[in-house]
């Protein structure tokens, strides 16, 4: 953490900054000697940067770097074929949230259960296992009474989609709250970044409810950097929900009527939370 409590760049990130690239130029070319440009002109840029500020804002330059390097987006592809995969389980995951007692704890699970899908860190996930250890052990910090009970007098609900593939998992939740008569606003990024989900990967994985996009294409919620009619929603609606690590690093601190959820993914996040790598949240803000 930095002086003002927030997010901060520490040691471990490094190595985390670095397969990204990795992950990255290796999506984008087979070509082994741009994989090596694309880090050698990273590398070479990382000490201008504030690492006072969150992983995101590193995170943030360093994708914007290969993009401008390899003259495309490399997890276009990628993000396809996981919206595909995800849509394949879509039927199953709807029936499980269908059969079960409070459809809204469950597709609130399977909402982070669905975080898992980040191949911005990872190379390799497990879906089906993550799935069942949502919906059959106790996460890590749980906050869904509180959830519950404050979505009860909530009308319009803020909902920051992560990444592609997961936004399928969220749809079933989004789902869960239109039955409920919630107002919906999905928020999308406002250009490629990482694997996240744009305007056109919310619509292909069939998000119900109005998208709009937040008018950047920083990693997590970098507000400085978002358009002004995000912001306004942002504070105007009377519940948010926040999907995925990013969004917590970069709005950890900024609103009382947030809920994060997502998987602890990285050494240093789960240390400032006291919990283990891969922990799973659903956190109230504030």
């Amino acid at each position: 953490m930095s002086k003002n409590g927030k997010m901060s760049v520490h040691l471990e990130c490094y190595p985390c900054f670095l397969r990204q690239v990795v992950i990255a130029s290796r999506l984008g070319t087979g070509d082994e000697s741009v994989q090596r440009r694309v880090m050698q002109e990273v590398i070479s840029k990382l000490h201008r940067l504030d690492f006072s500020k969150t992983p995101a804002h590193t995170t943030t330059f360093i994708h914007r770097e290969i993009r401008n390097i390899l003259g495309t987006d490399p997890f276009s592809e990628i993000k396809s074929r996981y919206n595909k995969i995800a849509l394949g389980l879509y039927p199953r995951l709807k029936g499980i949230v269908r059969d079960s007692k409070d459809p809204l704890w469950t597709a609130s699970r399977l909402a982070i259960a669905g975080n898992v899908i980040d191949f911005g860190i990872f190379s390799s996930i497990d879906i089906e296992g993550t799935i069942k250890r949502a919906l059959d052990s106790p996460i890590e910090v749980d906050d869904y009474e509180a959830f519950r009970a404050e979505l009860q007098g909530a009308e319009n609900i803020l909902y920051l989609l992560d990444n592609t593939g997961e936004a399928v998992f969220d749809r079933i939740l989004i789902e869960e709250l239109l039955v409920l008569g919630k107002n919906v606003t999905a928020v999308a990024k406002g250009s490629p970044v990482i694997n996240d989900c744009t305007t056109k990967d919310a619509l292909e994985a069939g998000i119900p409810c109005q998208i709009i996009d937040n008018g950047s294409d920083a990693v997590g919620t970098i507000i400085e950097m978002t358009s002004e009619g995000f912001r306004e929603r942002l504070s105007t609606s009377d519940i948010i929900i926040s999907k995925g690590q990013g969004n917590f690093e970069t709005l950890l601190g900024q609103k009382e009527n947030i809920y994060f959820f997502f998987q602890s993914k990285c050494i240093v996040v789960s240390e400032i939370l006291g919990l283990s790598t891969g922990s799973m949240l659903l956190k109230k803000g504030g």
